[in-house]
C-alpha cells in the first residue's frame, strides 16, 4: 500500500499510463528486500512481452478474470500478485514444490518444462485460466488415481470413523476400524489379511504388533502420506515410455508396463538403509549373460577381507580371483597363498577381486545394464530365499530380480534371442553381451503410497526415511 500513499501525495503530477505505473511498481518491488517476486525472471519476461500492458486490470479497474474478493486491493499489487501466483502455482504443478536433489543426493528429478509466461499469455487471451493450470499437472494415470485416493482419504479423516485400537481390541472395534477403509469382510481373518496386503505386511490374518501399529496410523497421517507421494509424481518426466520398466523401491517390486497394462510383475531385493538404491530414470540397453562380478572396493575391504582372513579357502570356494590393480587385459592374477592377509587392511589393499561366472556368482546368470553414474543395474542372484521375505532391503544398491530369465525373454522379443537361444548361451558359461532390439526406459521410483487400477489405496513403510524430510520441506514452503 506504500505505492497508494506515494501516488496520493503526488496527485498533482501529470497522469501516467497504466503501463508506466506497472513498470514502476515492478521496480519498487525489486528494490524492496521484503517484497521480492517469487518468480522474478518469468514475471519480468511476461510483462516485457506485453510491453507492460496489464493482464488483470483495465482503465476501470480489475477485469473479470480477477477475483471479486480481492478487488479492493491496490490495482498494481493485485496485478503482480495474481501473475506471480499463477506462475508459482504453475511451477509447482510442473516440477513440484521441493527439489528432491536438495534433500537426497541420490535422488535425480526429471521435471517437465514449459514457458509459463507464454502459457499465461495464452490463457489470458483464451480466457481459460483454470484449464491452463489443470494442463500443467502430471497426466500419468498413477497420479490421477492417487489424487482420487486423496479425496477418499480426506473423507475418511473427516468422517471420524477411524477408531484408535487398544492393545487388545474387541472384535467390534476391530471391525469398525477395518470398515473405515473398506477392508471389512464377513470373514474377519480375511479382512485382516486384506489390510495387511495393502500395507506390505505378512498376510497372517492375525493382528500382530506390526499390523496393530499400521491400524493405529491416523487418518490425517495417511492423508499427508498421500500428499507426499503426489509431490513425487511431479518430479517425473512427462513421457515415461509406452513400454517401460518401473521399480518401486519401497514396495520391493518391479513391473513391466506395456501400453498402460502390467505385462509382468516380480519381487525384487533393493539396497540396505546404508546403501540405498538411488532414484532416477534411464534406459536399459543390453544384457550381460554369465557376467563376471568385479567386486567394488568398498565391498571387498569391508566385507570380504574379514572372511578371507578367517578362511584361507574362501576365494577358491567362491570362484574369485585376486588380481593386481588396473583391470582389463593388463591385470594379472595373484596367488592368494602368497599374500600375508594378516597385514591387509581397508587402507592397504593393493588388489582387486573378480568373481567368475558360475552358480555362486553374486550376479547370478545375467545382469541388465543401463549405464549410469551410480553403477546400479538389475541382476539375477543365487540367494533365492530372500524373495520369500516381506521386507527385502538386503543389497548394496543394485536390484536383484526374482524372475530374470522371464524379463530377458520379454525384452529380447523380435530378435534371435528367444528362450532356447538364451538358455543355450547361458549353459555355455561364457560372458556375453547382447543388445536389446529396442532400448527400454527404466524408472527407479520411491512411492510409499499409491492407488491400484481398481482404486485400492496401498501404503508402505518408509524404509529409506525420506517421507519426514520431504514433509518438513513442504511445510517450510507454505
Amino acid at each position: 500500500m506504500l505505492l497508494v500513499a506515494a501516488l496520493t501525495q503526488r496527485a498533482a503530477a501529470p497522469a501516467r499510463s497504466s503501463e508506466t505505473l506497472l513498470a514502476e511498481q515492478i521496480r519498487l518491488r525489486e528494490a524492496a528486500a521484503d517484497a521480492q517476486l517469487a518468480q522474478r525472471a518469468t514475471v519480468l519476461g511476461f510483462y516485457a512481452r506485453r510491453a507492460f500492458r496489464p493482464a488483470w486490470n483495465n482503465e476501470q479497474g480489475p477485469n473479470r478474470l480477477a477475483d471479486d474478493l480481492v478487488a479492493a486491493l491496490n490495482r498494481a499489487d493485485l496485478e503482480l500478485l495474481l501473475t506471480d501466483a499463477f506462475l508459482l502455482y504453475g511451477s509447482h504443478l510442473l516440477g513440484g514444490r521441493v527439489d528432491p536433489e536438495s534433500l537426497h543426493p541420490q535422488w535425480e528429478a526429471s521435471p517437465r518444462g514449459a514457458d509459463l509466461g507464454i502459457l499465461l499469455d495464452d490463457a489470458l487471451e483464451s480466457r481459460k485460466i483454470a484449464r491452463a493450470l489443470q494442463r500443467l499437472a502430471p497426466t500419468h494415470e498413477g497420479y490421477q488415481r492417487l489424487r482420487e485416493a486423496l479425496a477418499r482419504a480426506r473423507a475418511f479423516a473427516e468422517s471420524g470413523a477411524w477408531p484408535v485400537l487398544p492393545k487388545e481390541p474387541s472384535v467390534a472395534l476391530l471391525r469398525e476400524r477395518l470398515n473405515a477403509e473398506g477392508d471389512l469382510d464377513d470373514d474377519l481373518e480375511k479382512a485382516v489379511r486384506r489390510f495387511q496386503g495393502r500395507h506390505g505386511l505378512e498376510q497372517t490374518g492375525i493382528v500382530d504388533a506390526e499390523t496393530h501399529a499400521a491400524l493405529n496410523v491416523t487418518a490425517d497421517a495417511r492423508v499427508n502420506q498421500i500428499k507426499l507421494n503426489l509431490e513425487r509424481w511431479r518430479w517425473l518426466p512427462q513421457d515415461l515410455g509406452r513400454r517401460r520398466i518401473e521399480v518401486n523401491i519401497a514396495a520391493f517390486e518391479l513391473q513391466v508396463i506395456d501400453d498402460d497394462d502390467v505385462a509382468m510383475r516380480m519381487r525384487v531385493v533393493v539396497g540396505k538403509a546404508y546403501r540405498r538404491t538411488p532414484v532416477f530414470s534411464d534406459t536399459v540397453r543390453y544384457i550381460v549373460l554369465n557376467p563376471n562380478w568385479h567386486v567394488p572396493k568398498s565391498i571387498a575391504v569391508e566385507e570380504l577381507i574379514p572372511r578371507i582372513q578367517k578362511d584361507s579357502t574362501y576365494l577358491e570356494r567362491f570362484g574369485m580371483r585376486l588380481q593386481t590393480l588396473g583391470g582389463g587385459p593388463e591385470a594379472t592374477d595373484v596367488d592368494p597363498r602368497t599374500v600375508d592377509w594378516t597385514s591387509i587392511t581397508a587402507e592397504n589393499f593393493p588388489y582387486r577381486l573378480r568373481q567368475e561366472p558360475g552358480r555362486l556368482n553374486a550376479l547370478g546368470r545375467m545382469k541388465f545394464m543401463f549405464p549410469n553414474q551410480h553403477d546400479v543395474y538389475l541382476h539375477d542372484t543365487p540367494s533365492r530365499r530372500l524373495f520369500e521375505e516381506t521386507q527385502r532391503d538386503f543389497s548394496h544398491g543394485c536390484i536383484r530380480l526374482e524372475k530374470p530369465i522371464d524379463l530377458a525373454i520379454y525384452l529380447m522379443k523380435k530378435s534371435k534371442w528367444d528362450q532356447e537361444a538364451l538358455e543355450r548361451a547361458l549353459d555355455e558359461g561364457t560372458e556375453l553381451s547382447i543388445y536389446l532390439p529396442r532400448p527400454v526406459p527404466i524408472h527407479l521410483l520411491y512411492f510409499t503410497a499409491w492407488a491400484d487400477d481398481d482404486g485400492t489405496i496401498q501404503f508402505r513403510e518408509d524404509i529409506n526415511g525420506v517421507d519426514q524430510p520431504l514433509a518438513r520441506a513442504l511445510a517450510q514452503r507454505h
